[in-house]
């Protein structure tokens, strides 16, 4: 018996995937990567972007099709609306939340392996629960936390910290698929990640939708983020090998000086910052639910640059939200100048059934907001060459991630993320440091030489 599944979205669904993997390959499925072998075919889907979404309707159609001549049983988990999720129920044969997930193979038991005689209809772990509420499956809601992971990596692993969000950002549909905030304990993580130490990795990435307001839903009964901070840090940087550490997406509001002088104090802790603007212009900002305003991100930035100065700066954009006038588009425009960011995630906006904005005018016409987005990314060309220009002839210090897209070079990134490609055909330098010199650029990344010695 074999299974294939996708996950779409963010780190986070990715991180849900590899606990997906592990409770089927406990039932002793074989995992596959052609969708066309597989009996058991599942997604973790993401209702935050219109593009998932649509993603994952093409998959279920086609995989129903197949049902007319072979058996096969569909399921599908993740960040889902209420939308979508009620149409889910008639197109999956399973349909439940990330928390229910220790409870899989209850749902799969009692509905069985499809057929094309089968007369049966979709069942959601909801209807599995009603009829037989001893089955196993679990609504505590950070019980799936305690699934190992089948890392997708043996060098790299994303550890969740944080689950859900409270901002209610306008645009955001993750406070609705997600649901609240609840922090992961902070033994557990450590435990993790001790454990992935013992087992040679390197290089950890800590994930929530809001990942340093981590411990304010458990207020003096948890670590704080910067406590878990240090304790991650302290623990990376006595392993007695070359570790990096990062996090994401933290909110601006919450980006506090102590966390900032913590990365300062560990060697360790990768000297990247994720920082999400969203938008330039104040009023926009306050239409986005955001709580700053832009003198607020700009002193955020400020601390950044005094207690971290050789940091990279990342963060996230939406062009043409509701009601955003050229005016208010041309402050980002001179928010990216300012701020000279390494990396911009620019998105044109659209709007998510279940969001606050979904009931306004999504009044940017779509070749506006292309234009917009074509603007910015120019922006971000500029000021990404601009600092890539200033590492031509250093030496810098990768992990390489493997092979690159061009052939006969491996690809790495530095301590800021930036991805770096260098010729070689020596695969087993995947997963460790090397230094590579600098010697040509684009940009949003550069090429180098392998440091010899």
């Amino acid at each position: 018996m074999k299974y294939h599944l996708l996950h779409l979205g963010c780190q986070m669904n990715q991180s849900d995937a590899e606990r997906v993997r592990t409770v089927v390959e406990r039932m002793g499925y074989e995992r596959t990567d052609s969708e066309e072998e597989a009996n058991l075919l599942g997604i973790v889907a993401c209702s935050v972007r219109q593009k998932a979404i649509d993603k994952v309707y093409a998959r279920i159609d086609r995989w129903n099709r197949w049902k007319r001549r072979r058996s096969l049983l569909t399921f599908a988990t993740g960040c889902i609306l209420p939308a979508d999720r009620d149409k889910f129920l008639t197109m999956f044969d399973l349909l439940f939340d990330i928390s229910e997930l220790p409870g899989l193979p209850s749902m799969i038991g009692q509905y069985g392996v499809v057929t094309a005689a089968s007369a049966r209809g979709p069942v959601s772990s909801e209807a599995s629960q009603r009829d037989e509420p001893g089955s196993g499956t679990s609504l505590e809601p950070t019980a799936f936390w305690k699934i190992g992971p089948s890392y997708s990596s043996s060098f790299e692993a994303y550890v969740p910290i944080q689950n859900g969000c409270d901002k209610f950002c306008t645009f955001c549909a993750v406070p609705y698929t997600r649901g609240a905030e609840i922090s992961r304990s902070s033994d557990e993580i450590l435990e993790e990640i001790r454990g992935l130490l013992g087992r040679g990795f390197v290089s950890f990435t800590l994930l929530g939708q809001n990942v340093n307001s981590y411990g304010k839903d458990r207020p003096g009964a948890e670590r704080t983020f910067p406590e878990l901070l240090r304790e991650v840090g302290t623990m990376c940087d006595a392993a007695g090998r070359e570790c990096r550490v990062y996090f994401t997406s933290p909110h601006p509001r919450d980006m506090s000086e102590e966390s900032l002088r913590v990365i300062a104090d560990h060697r360790s802790l990768g000297r990247q910052i994720h920082l999400p603007l969203q938008s330039g212009d104040d009023r926009v900002l306050v239409r986005m639910n955001r709580s700053y305003q832009v003198e607020d991100y700009r002193n955020v930035v400020a601390r950044v640059r005094d207690i971290l100065p050789g940091a990279t700066l990342f963060t996230d954009i939406i062009v043409g939200f509701s009601g955003e006038t050229e005016e208010q588009f041309e402050n980002t425009r001179k928010a990216m100048r300012e701020f000279k960011y390494n990396m911009a995630y620019v998105a044109m906006y659209s709007p998510r059934p279940g969001a606050a904005s979904a009931h306004w005018a999504d009044d940017v016409p779509h070749e506006e907001k292309a234009r917009r987005l074509h603007v910015l990314s120019e922006e971000l060309a500029r000021t990404g060459l601009a600092h890539n220009q200033r590492m031509v002839g250093r030496t810098v210090r990768l992990l390489v991630e493997g092979s690159d897209r061009r052939a006969g070079y491996l690809a790495g990134r530095t301590e800021g993320r930036i991805p770096v490609r260098f010729a070689s055909a020596d695969s087993s330098l995947a997963g460790r440091f090397v230094d590579v010199r600098i010697t040509s650029v684009a940009p949003l990344s550069m090429e180098g030489e392998l440091h010899a010695g």
